[in-house]
């Protein structure tokens, strides 16, 4: 059994990264629905972190926008003043990206430097960092697949750069849980429901996936109906398709994103109702319950926001009840993979509340 020893200023330090990184989501998912992902062609770490500071300065970057594809086929005749707006979201994106950066490496130099680390932890935060660097490479491959004749960032690397979000939250957060875990609830033997978690867990990426896919492809505004697709259940625009073209499908993705939605929320039904027919309490059942209660939240959320054919506000709001969905599901499969005590009226928060 790993002892782990609870530093306040270490799960303080993890904690706001993983706020930071949930901000990153959010402001990223406000940058494509904006159609601002696009407005920076260069990838400049240092020199790119202060925007054009002059007229000229602004009319420079203009310049560079207007030599790509996405201004000369969908914003011909944009204004410099149009041009400002969305050029801001990429780069309020881009500076977060590189402030989390300081966060993570500074403060763990200082508890390196301090001695306060533990192996297994310094292990695991270089893991973590190197995730973030990837995960930052990741969105500039990205940009680069819609620096092309098809003004259109790739689904399948929106979807990649979206998903090592979620791994950077969920390995932080797995982390953070790993610590302020009280030693005495250690055991091998895990609990009925463990493998179960683990299958909801991946479902729900398995969903967040073609969520990057709805958006990557813009399906999201097409077939605003529901529960039918225009009077379909399956519409006539797939029949014949091909399993292959299914992915590259704006239809099909947005078939298989509104249907999936219930497979993953019947799982975590599942789950819920295996824990409570246990005779566990406290951090458990409290998060069964509110994975049930996230689960149907960003099921409804998910109707209102096709329905309202996607305006930013729900869009947004999605995705990130997409990202809480996800690091529930992380806590909870934490939480199975170790047995509760079984005493009468047991009752805690998801956290212990001694460190």
């Amino acid at each position: 059994m790993r002892q782990k020893s609870v530093s306040i200023p270490v799960v303080g330090w993890l904690i706001s990264g993983i706020v930071l990184v949930v901000a990153m989501v959010i402001i990223g998912g406000i940058t494509r629905l904006t159609g601002s992902g696009l407005s920076i062609t260069e990838w400049n770490l240092i020199s790119g972190t202060l925007p054009p500071l002059s007229e000229n300065e602004w009319l420079v970057m203009f310049e560079k926008y207007k030599q790509f594809p996405e201004y000369q086929k969908l914003n011909f005749g944009m204004t410099l003043s149009g041009f400002k707006q969305i050029f801001m979201w990429e780069y309020l994106h881009r500076l977060l990206g590189r402030f989390i950066g300081i966060v993570f490496i500074v403060p763990f130099l200082y508890f390196l430097y301090r001695k306060i680390l533990a192996p297994w932890l310094v292990r695991r935060l270089v893991f973590i960092m190197l995730l973030g660097m990837v995960q930052g490479v990741m969105g500039w491959v990205m940009v680069m697949s819609g620096l092309s004749e098809m003004p259109h960032v790739s689904h399948y690397r929106l979807a990649a750069h979206l998903t090592l979000a979620l791994l950077l939250v969920g390995v932080i957060l797995w982390t953070v849980a790993d610590l302020v875990a009280p030693d005495e609830h250690k055991s091998t033997a895990k609990r009925p429901a463990y493998t179960l978690s683990w299958l909801v867990l991946g479902a729900i990426m398995v969903q967040i996936v073609l969520g990057a896919f709805v958006a990557g492809l813009k399906s999201g505004f097409s077939y605003n109906t529901w529960p039918l697709m225009q009077g379909e259940i399956y519409p006539a625009l797939l029949r014949g398709a091909s399993i292959s073209e299914f992915f590259d499908n704006g239809v099909a993705v947005q078939f298989m994103h509104r249907w999936f939605a219930f497979v993953a929320l019947a799982g975590i039904v599942l789950l819920w109702y295996k824990v409570r027919q246990q005779v566990w309490r406290g951090r458990t059942q409290q998060l069964a319950n509110l994975l049930l209660i996230t689960g149907i939240a960003q099921v409804l959320l998910g109707i209102f926001t096709l329905v309202l054919v996607v305006p930013i506000s729900l869009g947004v709001l999605h995705q990130l009840v997409a990202v809480l969905l996800f690091s529930v599901s992380v806590l909870t499969v934490h939480q199975l993979r170790q047995p509760e005590p079984v005493k009468a009226g047991y009752a805690t928060s998801p956290f212990p509340q001694h460190v």
